[in-house]
C-alpha cells in the first residue's frame, strides 16, 4: 500500500469512531394519538427514544397489542457490538499501519460478513417482537404480526412505522467504501 492508501485507511477505520455516538438505525412512528410522533435510536450501545419518554410511550403502546418491552439492558447486542467495532477500528488502524493489501482485503470481507449478519439480527429481533405476541394481550386480530419493517415503512393498525439507517450506518458505509478503494487502487504491478 503507498502512502497515500495508508492514509485514506486510517480515516476509514477512525470514521468508525462516529457509531459510537451517533444512532445506526432509527424507527419513527405516527400515530393519531402521537401527533408529533415517536421514535427510537438504535445505536450500537443503546437503545433510546428520541424524545426523552418516547421509549416508555413506545413501549405502552407494544404493551396493549401483546408485544415484549424493548429494554436495552436485555439485549446482548448491544453488549457484543462496541467490542466489534473497537476491533474493526484497531485493526484497521494497524493495517493502514502495516500496509499490507491481504490483510485490507480480509477486514474488508470480515466487515461485509459482520454487516450482513447484523441486518440479519436486526430482521431477526423485528420478527421476534412483532410476532411472539402475549395470547392475553388487551388487543387481539387474528393473523395480524406487528413486525417493524426493516427498511421502509409500514402500517401497523394505526400506526405508520418507518425504520431507516441513521448517520452510523451511512458512515460505516463510507468506512467500508475507502477500504475498498484503497484495496483495489493498490492492485500490484502486473508488468
Amino acid at each position: 500500500m503507498k502512502k497515500t492508501g495508508k492514509y485514506i485507511m486510517a480515516i476509514a477505520a477512525l470514521l468508525l469512531g462516529f457509531v459510537f455516538i451517533t444512532p445506526i438505525w432509527t424507527i419513527d412512528m405516527e400515530a393519531p394519538q402521537y401527533p408529533e410522533g415517536i421514535g427510537m435510536e438504535i445505536s450500537i450501545n443503546k437503545i433510546e427514544g428520541k424524545s426523552k419518554q418516547d421509549l416508555q410511550n413506545i413501549n405502552g403502546l407494544n404493551h396493549y397489542i401483546g408485544m415484549k418491552p424493548i429494554t436495552p439492558e436485555s439485549i446482548p447486542e448491544l453488549k457484543i457490538m462496541p467490542w466489534i467495532f473497537g476491533f474493526l477500528i484497531v485493526s484497521g488502524l494497524g493495517i493502514a499501519v502495516w500496509g499490507n493489501r491481504t490483510a485490507l482485503l480480509f477486514w474488508i470481507i470480515l466487515f461485509i460478513l459482520l454487516a450482513i449478519a447484523g441486518l440479519v439480527d436486526f430482521y431477526l429481533w423485528g420478527y421476534d417482537y412483532g410476532h411472539n405476541l402475549d395470547p392475553n394481550a388487551a388487543i387481539k386480530i387474528p393473523g395480524m404480526t406487528y413486525q417493524p419493517p426493516l427498511i421502509g415503512s409500514k402500517q401497523l393498525l394505526n400506526i405508520n412505522a418507518t425504520s431507516l439507517p441513521g448517520f452510523g450506518f451511512y458512515v460505516s458505509l463510507l468506512s467500508m467504501g475507502l477500504a475498498t478503494y484503497v484495496y483495489w487502487r493498490s492492485k500490484p504491478d502486473t508488468k
